[in-house]
Order: structure tokens, then sequence, then C-alpha cells
């Protein structure tokens, strides 16, 4: 991670635009890169790829290994012979949203056929060194996903005992019955990572680098939960014995129960954190700069038992602390991390940040609701920071703006020396002076999008993660204010 002041754009990929109903790795995200380059980025922030499930959200993936297959590119494939043009899952659908149901539908069933046109007529040996490398992970996962296809879709805690509790004779005859959908799942992860790996060598070639996100906890539906139970809390049986939320706060009085299983953290550490270990260093290998996810776990995590329907009867158990940065610094070397630091943070967890000097995040829509000490506010910044105008999970700048109460916006206006006209750049202007080393706007506040353009809203399952933009959206007179931007406060 640079030490020199910088600037990026957060936009995920499935935000691309093109015809095919979801952004894709291809001439698009190139066409992206190119923009940020012309623009003076540094930084182009996503957020996580893995392969989304129910509900779509990119932070619930059924492998903190694998690739979404939804994110591979069509015409790629088509280029290289393997599919006729005829079979290309153009979308019908609006541009301006993803329609996961469809995606769902369409994507799985041409990758089947781009599969079968692979196995009569390719030279596998580079699908064969891919499989070898990342068994430790692929196997696990591949056949995961083909018993979830076999049981119709169900999470794995509701398959039949034999799948469920992994009996070898039975995973072993299953795997030989379904070698071919096993395989398909395989193929997906390589086509994944071919392209991802080349959009990243073109975007580290313009002088963009990546900053991909790291989710704490892993989803209870996934082959790392159903693979590697030991390194979770469960029973016997299986059964999560206590699972992550937060506690009641000003925003909910029961809390918010997530779901997601607590990891053993005892036995993590008698095997000196190797799971943690290998998914750090599987994210090193596929980003530049990594983002962790409410990082405050580390160091102390809320832990409500299964069985409960909210997260009031809860308590504070504490994280594995400065053992596993020791233990990631020591297998991997100094890796450039940002904290997600937000929230309610305690002393404790400033201190393991500050101690591994791993830079926090600045949100700039939290910054106007108090006057007095807000450390939101960019005067009050240390230069180890990166500021947001807001995150995926804010609503977009104009969006906030039109919301807020009196008072709020008063401490704007006399923040900003504003009226309010043109909100959205006042507020990016504001982010890119900051002291903060990195600075960081999602692209919908530079296109001056209402709620609309929000990527998620925390607590509704409905209706997130679809928000995509246009080609023509990228003109020439955007580049040139962010670039005279980007120059005037010194960030490129």
């Amino acid at each position: 991670m640079t030490n020199n002041r910088a600037s990026g754009i957060l936009l995920h990929p499935t935000s691309l635009p093109g015809r095919y109903g979801i952004g894709t790795l291809g001439e698009q995200a190139k066409k992206w890169i190119d923009f940020l380059h012309k623009s003076g980025q540094k930084y182009w922030q996503i957020l996580p790829l893995g392969h989304t499930g129910f509900g779509d959200s990119p932070y619930q993936c059924f492998s903190t290994f694998a690739g979404n297959p939804y994110l591979i590119d069509p015409d790629i494939l088509l280029n290289k012979g393997w599919i006729s043009k005829y079979d290309l899952p153009i979308s019908q659908k609006d541009d301006d949203l993803v329609d996961f149901g469809d995606i769902y539908l369409t994507k799985f069933v041409f990758l089947r056929k781009v599969f079968s046109n692979f196995k009569k007529n390719e030279n596998s040996e580079d699908f064969d060194n891919f499989c070898e490398e990342n068994k430790s992970w692929l196997d696990d996962y591949a056949i995961f996903m083909q018993l979830k296809d076999f049981n119709n879709g169900n999470p794995w805690l509701k398959w039949d005992d034999k799948y469920r509790l992994r009996d070898k004779k039975a995973l072993l005859e299953f795997a030989k019955k379904e070698e071919g959908g096993i395989a398909f799942y395989k193929f997906c992860q390589w086509l994944f990572f071919v392209q991802w790996n080349d959009i990243k060598q073109y975007a580290n070639n313009s002088g963009v680098d990546i900053i991909g996100d790291i989710p704490l906890y892993v989803a209870l539906d996934s082959a790392d939960a159903w693979a590697t139970p030991e390194v979770f809390q469960f029973n016997e049986s299986r059964q999560p014995t206590h699972v992550a939320g937060v506690p009641p706060d000003y925003f909910s009085e029961t809390g918010q129960l997530w779901g997601n299983p607590l990891y053993n953290w005892e036995r993590l550490k008698e095997r000196n954190f190797d799971w943690w270990v290998e998914r750090v260093k599987a994210s090193n290998d596929i980003y530049d700069i990594i983002r962790i996810d409410h990082f405050r776990g580390f160091e102390a995590y809320w832990s409500v038992p299964f069985e409960d329907e909210t997260a009031m009867n809860g308590e504070w158990v504490k994280g594995p602390g400065n053992e596993l940065f020791d233990v990631l610094k020591r297998e991997l070397g100094n890796l450039p991390i940002i904290a997600e630091d937000l929230g309610v943070i305690t002393e404790p967890v400033e201190k393991l940040r500050d101690d591994f000097d791993f830079p926090g995040m600045k949100i700039l829509q939290f910054a106007f609701h108090s006057k007095d000490g807000n450390t939101y506010l960019p005067h009050n910044y240390q230069r180890n920071a990166i500021v947001y105008t807001g995150t995926h999970d804010n609503d977009t700048i104009c969006g906030w703006y039109n919301t807020l109460e009196d008072f709020a916006r008063d401490n704007v206006h006399t923040y900003l020396a504003s009226d309010g006209d043109d909100i959205h750049w006042k507020m990016i202007r504001l982010a890119w002076a900051s002291t903060a080393k990195i600075a960081i706007a999602p692209l919908q506040d530079f296109l001056g999008l209402g709620s609309k353009g929000r990527m998620n809203t925390p607590g509704i399952a409905d209706g997130n993660w679809q928000w995509r933009f246009h080609e023509k959206d990228l003109t020439e007179d955007m580049s040139r204010v962010i670039l005279f931007f980007t120059k005037l406060f010194d960030r490129n």
C-alpha cells in the first residue's frame, strides 16, 4: 500500500455495463480500468468476489475461496471458439438492475454448454494444472456445489447424515457417480480465475491497484463450514452452538442476528491459525490491498446462542487479537490491510489496529450528526486513514443529503460553506482535500445519483446488490473533473 496520497473509486464488477444482465470480467472491465487511469485514480475498490447464494449478497458466499461464476465473460469464451453466438446468454431485462433470478437460470445453462464443448475439443492441461494447484479448497467446493444440486439447493445442514457428516465412503461413491458435475464446478472456477487474473494484470499494468474485501465471517451454508467444521463452533451433530451478530443499540432494541458460524479460536490457535493463513494468502494473491470487514471481531465478538431468535442474549467474547496477526505477519510478511473499524469501537480495538499500523476507515456521512469531537470530520483525521464519502452500505451522497434532519443539514452547510448545491461534488472535494492518505468514493456519488443508486440497505432482504451503470455515464467531462481534484489535492 502506497504511503503517498492517492484516491480511487468503489465499484463492484457486477455493476459494470454490458449485454449479459450483469457486469463481467471482459472488455467493459478493461474500459472501466482505462477510465480510472485517465482520471488519475490509483485504486479500484470492489466487494467480495465470491460465489453468491440466496439473497445475492457478496458477504454470504458458498466459499471464501471460490470466485463468482456470474462474472465470467461470455464474449471471451465466444472468441475462443468454445460457444456459438446463438448460445450467448444475452439479457432481455432492464440494464439498470441485475436480475439475479434470471442470471441464475441462464448463466449456468450457458456455462454447461461451454464445458461440454471444451471437453470435446480442447486440451485440458491448463485446467488440470489449475485443479491440482487449488485442490486444497477446490475439491471440497466442487463436491459441495454438486451435493447442493443433488439436494435441490437445500443447505448442507438438511442433507442426509452421510453427506452432512462427511462419511468418507459415501463421499467417494458420490464423487465417482457425479464426476462430470463436480468437474463442471471446477471448470467454472478455472474460467473465473483466468479472466480475473487477466483483469488484475491489466489494472496493475495501468497503474491501478485492486482493493478487495474479506468478510470476517463465512456463510453457514458454505463449503468452508461443511468441509472444515472443526474450525467453527459446532457440536458433534454439526449444529452451531453459537452464531454471530451485534448487540442491541440505538438502531435496534434486539440487536442484529447475522447467524454466521463463529470460529473456534482455541482450535485454530492450536493449528497455528492455518485456515486463516490460507484464507488471507488466497486473498493476497487476487487483490493488491485487503479490506477486512468487521475488524473489531478479532478483538472481541458478539456470541449469540444458536437457538435464540434475537441477538439480545449474546455476550462479548475475546477474539484472537494480536496472536492471529503475529502469525499472519510471520507466515506472509507485512500485509497491506485496511481495517473496517466502523461502529462502536473500543480502545482495545484501536490498539489492535494501530499495533499493526493498519489504516482505519472514515465515513463522511457519519460526520455531521454531532458538532463536537466527531472523529469523522476531516480536521480530526490521522493521516493513516482511508476516507470514504460512503460505503456500499450507505445511501448515496445525494440520497443521504435529501433525508438529513435539519440540524445535520445545517452542519453540512456550515462545514462546507455551501448551500448544498452539487452536494455530491462538494463532498468528494472534501474527501480528496482531507489529510487521509487515501480517498475513495462510490461511482454513484460521482454520477450524483439519488437513493435509487444505493447498492445495499442493511436489514432489508430484497432489492440489494443490483445497481448498474451505463457505458455512456463515463463522460470525458467527469473524468476531467476527477483528475482536476486529484491533481489539486496531490493524490496522483
